[in-house]
């Protein structure tokens, strides 16, 4: 981590991210390709109910990000029990968060489902759909914790094993169940749950077979710790958890104009999500290399890292973006051939398409100060991008100029947290020492 050249340590380290990243957003692909079948309204509610994965991801991002970039700083200064103690304390947190998820959901299902921003025909369709999610809630937001412990670790091969197998699962069972057993959206829900709980339990198996530096275990759980760990994973919690609620009022918007509109806009988020996914495995892989430098006080390292790291995630974002513009309509018509969900979700593509390209450095950058323990900043960043600008602007967009100014919403919030991201990116940077201490003590992180 802190010798060899990070070009390669990163491309790496990034390689079997990527790969989890593409197989986990193909099954989510492969989920609203098969449930469009059913019709629109079915469709949407894969919509209405992707946007509360995303709040059991962020519970899940949060502990892992949390404590990942701890354990990442710590294993930098060579403090192994400390590290442990902190995965420990991330697990088996994430764990009862998830639990209480569904324990405070599942008598609610109804006015959770309006809430999330379902239509009276989309609404019983997402409630089947939901049930499932929510009995795997707990394996779900562990995963999630686990699979950022190994990759913090520099083990995003092992991560990758858990994903890839529950990813299969999925992508199986989905035809399966919902056209083998003529179960419908309900055989979509019950694939997701099982598959989601087999890959909790490959993911568990990487600990327990001790091929990590770290341990799991109850007895490491340290109470005094997880409010360094919130904190830190918080900048994952907002991103994650603004997210989820911008997803909500998007389908709240554009429910006006029909379930074609929110079975539009879900399509739409989902393939940009995936185009994007590419990306987002280099900064994923971006993230141990800063942390165990910044622990190890080899400044020199980090800002070359950051360097590579944004430059290869543009040269994939555009290649990308490329695809997107050329074949609007071709990409949206292969998850719902309808006239309709295909013009509204064609513009709004394109939109998105030019905009993330200026994700990159964005996100780079907000994974920079999470994983050097900048808290502030990094939550600043996902505060603003995610909801900030975004929430607001889809609101008066909407009434500005109805489902224009919905596709056109998130596009500009991409753009405007272009500055902030520069100030914040140039004031870190300049804080370092101009040359990496190759000898000095590194200071114990966990407390900065």
């Amino acid at each position: 981590m802190t010798k060899t050249p990070v070009s390669g340590l990163i491309i790496r380290l990034s390689v079997p991210t990527v790969i989890s990243m593409l197989v986990t957003n193909i099954y989510n692909l492969a989920d609203t390709a098969f449930v469009g079948q059913l019709g629109n309204s079915a469709s949407g509610a894969v919509g209405i109910v992707f946007g509360f994965m995303a709040v059991l991801q962020a519970v899940g991002f949060m502990f892992g990000n949390g404590a990942g970039s701890m354990i990442s700083r710590l294993l930098g200064a060579k403090d192994t029990a400390r590290a442990s103690k902190t995965a420990s304390t991330g697990f088996f947190a994430s764990l009862l968060f998830g639990a209480l998820v569904a324990v405070g959901s599942l008598p609610a299902l109804r006015p959770l489902v309006l809430l999330l921003g379902s239509t009276p025909t989309i609404a019983p369709y997402a409630e089947i759909y939901i049930r499932y999610i929510l009995l795997a809630a707990p394996f779900v937001t562990a995963g999630f914790t686990m699979n950022n412990l190994l990759r913090y670790e520099g083990k995003a091969t092992l991560g990758m094993v858990g994903l890839i197998t529950g990813a299969v699962l999925n992508m199986a069972g989905d035809p399966i169940l919902m056209f083998g057993f003529r179960m419908g959206i309900a055989g979509a829900g019950l694939s997701t749950c099982l598959s989601q709980i087999v890959s909790f339990a490959v993911l568990l198996t990487m600990f327990l077979r001790h091929k990590t530096q770290c341990r799991l275990s109850l007895r490491l759980v340290t109470i005094r710790r997880l409010p360094e760990i919130i904190a830190t994973g918080l900048p994952s919690l907002l991103r994650q958890g603004l997210n989820s609620m911008s997803t909500v009022v998007l389908n709240n918007c554009a429910a006006v104009y029909g379930d074609a509109a929110v079975a539009a806009m879900s399509i739409v988020s989902r393939v940009i999500f995936f185009t994007f996914s590419f990306a987002l495995g280099i900064g994923q892989g971006f993230q141990p290399v800063c942390g165990f430098n910044y622990g190890a006080k080899k400044y020199d390292r980090l800002t070359a890292a950051f360097r590579f790291s944004v430059c290869l995630s543009e040269i994939i974002v555009v290649a990308m973006s490329v695809a997107l513009l050329l074949f609007p309509g071709e990409i949206i018509r292969i998850f719902r051939d309808d006239n309709t969900v295909v013009a509204i979700g064609t513009r709004a593509l394109r939109l998105q398409g030019v905009a993330q390209l200026f994700l990159p450095f964005c996100m780079v950058t907000e994974m920079a100060l999470q994983s050097a323990g900048k808290k502030i900043g990094a939550s600043l960043l996902s505060t603003l991008r995610n909801g900030l600008f975004f929430i607001p602007l889809l609101l008066l967009l909407s009434r500005l100029r109805g489902l224009s100014g919905i596709q056109e919403a998130q596009p500009l919030a991409v753009v405007l947290a272009v500055v902030p991201s520069l100030i914040l990116a140039n004031r870190f940077f300049r804080s370092l020492p101009s040359q990496g201490q190759k000898d000095a003590p590194a200071t114990p992180p966990g407390d900065s």
